[in-house]
């Protein structure tokens, strides 16, 4: 197993940067996911760990090495693609068997090393088959065992489950993830899905606009957002953000915004009035007759074990979870809401970063 490292790497398209001075490290045996929204870059850095793209400055290590100028067949990584990759006309085992082959591995230890690897996948029973007589999940399965079989250094999986059914990602990611942890084996994993970031990763580095935004553990990466992207990227829905002004003038400091105010705890207490952006996430929001700002209700909809009212302050749109026990506004109603101040987190709103306790 290795290490993957960018120091420095850049990628331009001609006057379109792809991915911007990156530096990162994959740690050895770590499930690192690569996280943002398409476009961002995330692709493309993992396509030039593989090889398949040329860094245009920087430098990409596999251990101790420098593999800008090795070919990707010789960068001991496999990769497993969006799109499965089978070949239509081989066998599910020709399928697995199809990098050993590549290698001249002896025929003997190439049929042991297939059926090792179909019966880890649960493969068995499949063999014979060819990709159009699999479902979709099992052709996935497939590609999967087809990188496995080789034993390489590395894993590199894009976006390996956006085929899928929801069903069928909820039961391969945890796939994945089970098998990861029983072969240890480095693996970089790209999505723009953050419900699979949160459940699968080790940690997580958003990406936005080829730049990285924040390398941490995923409940880190929940509770402490480094900046207004991550904070509204991540969640389901994402954190809830009202631009106001930090007003020190008062007996209890609160940030001003357009339909009222929210109280400021005294960790992030400040000096002068700033103007800041102010985020909560849905569950750190209730609705109170008592509350200290205003809203009006959109739509409320029911999921089942909870509900979202979705409102609206002034023309920026917020989502309150909350109990189905609870009673529902209608609507076009106007209620008040209240933050828990132990939810709040503050964003300079000039440069999007999250202001820590000593700088608010």
């Amino acid at each position: 197993m290795a290490r993957l490292s960018f120091e420095g790497v850049s990628k331009r398209f001609d006057d379109a940067i792809a991915v911007d001075n990156l530096d990162l490290e994959v740690h050895d045996g770590e499930l690192l996911v690569l996280l943002g929204p398409s476009g961002c870059g995330k692709t493309t850095a993992l396509r030039m760990v593989a090889g398949l793209e040329d860094t245009t400055s920087g430098f990409i290590r596999i251990g101790d090495r420098v593999v800008n100028d090795v070919e990707p067949k010789d960068r001991d990584v496999a990769m497993v693609f969006q799109s499965y990759a089978l070949y239509p006309h081989l066998s599910v085992a020709k399928n697995i068997e199809f990098p050993l082959r590549q290698r001249n591995v002896e025929k003997a230890e190439r049929t042991r090393m297939v059926n090792q690897t179909a019966e880890t996948l649960g493969l068995g029973a499949l063999l014979d088959r060819r990709p159009g007589q699999l479902s979709g999940g099992q052709r996935q399965r497939v590609a999967l065992a087809r990188a496995i079989v080789r034993s390489p250094q590395a894993f590199l999986m894009d976006e390996p489950l956006s085929n899928l059914d929801a069903t069928l990602r909820t039961q391969t990611r945890a796939d994945i993830v089970t098998l990861q942890k029983r072969l240890g084996t480095t693996t970089l994993y790209v999505t723009h899905d953050q419900v699979e970031a949160m459940t699968m990763g080790n940690r997580i580095a958003v990406m936005s606009a080829g730049i990285l935004q924040q390398v941490a553990a995923p409940q880190e990466i929940y509770e402490e957002p480094a900046n207004i992207f991550v904070a509204g990227f991540i969640g389901s829905p994402g954190m809830n953000l009202l631009a106001g002004k930090l007003d020190p003038t008062v007996g209890t400091r609160v940030v001003r915004i357009e339909t009222g105010s929210v109280p400021v705890p005294a960790r992030v207490a400040a000096n002068r009035a700033t103007d800041v952006v102010v985020g909560f996430r849905p569950e750190a929001l209730s609705i109170d007759p008592e509350g200290t700002f205003g809203a009006t209700v959109s739509i409320v909809e029911l999921l089942g074990s909870e509900v979202h009212v979705v409102c609206r302050v002034g023309e920026t749109r917020l989502v309150v979870r909350q109990e189905v026990s609870r009673p529902r506004p209608g609507p076009g109603e106007e209620i008040l809401l209240r933050a828990d101040p132990d939810g709040l987190h503050v964003f300079d709103a000039a440069t999007g970063i999250r202001l820590p306790a000593s700088k608010i």
